[in-house]
């Protein structure tokens, strides 16, 4: 419950979608704090953790683990290419539809579970890499973000089997709040 409420606290005290205005600072504890510097990254990580932690079984961990994967592949991609469009409606739209991934009963195929995590990863991955050319050392900058990425992950985790076994109205509130910030999200982008 301790880390529900840590991380309902930081949901409030993050900004909209500005996890990709670029950052003065680099390093492990830039990488570090860059998920938390933008609800966009936030919810996103925090909602497959949720999800995942909802759906149970094996995919408590193969979502989470789909995500980072392709988190740090687009981060690399984000290197190697820094210059693609912006990827911010994507990633708004991915805040979208976990939320409403979290509030329907419904649970989708394996296959297109993993395709949509994997999508997503990549989306918030890019927009990591891509701000990874200006920071000093790249590495420890992603370190940093997976790391943090990784809690966010395991903080929904707990909060949707939480909210599972115990609240099962809670996580569909959930869920919704969560689109709700991705649709206003996706229309000031």
């Amino acid at each position: 419950m301790k880390r529900t409420l840590i991380t309902l606290a930081l949901l409030f005290i993050s900004t909209a979608a500005n996890a990709h205005t670029g950052h003065g600072s680099s390093g492990f504890t830039t990488g570090l704090a860059h998920p938390f510097s933008g609800m966009d990254h936030l919810l996103a990580m925090l909602a497959v953790g949720v999800w995942a932690g909802q759906l149970g079984g094996q995919r408590v961990w193969q979502l989470p683990a789909t995500f980072m994967a392709m988190l740090a592949g687009g981060a690399f991609i984000g290197l190697l290419i820094p210059d693609l469009p912006p990827l911010e409606p994507g990633i708004a739209a991915s805040v979208l539809i976990l939320g409403l991934l979290i509030a329907s009963p419904t649970k989708l195929a394996l296959p297109v579970s993993f395709a949509l995590t994997a999508a997503f990863g990549i989306f918030h991955g890019y927009a990591h890499g891509s701000e990874m050319p200006s920071a000093a050392a790249p590495l420890a900058y992603a370190a940093g973000f997976l790391l943090s990425t990784a809690s966010l992950h395991m903080s929904g985790i707990v909060m949707g089997h939480t909210l599972r076994e115990r609240f099962t109205r809670a996580v569909q509130v959930v869920g919704m709040s969560i689109a709700t910030m991705g649709a206003w999200m996706l229309v000031t982008v």
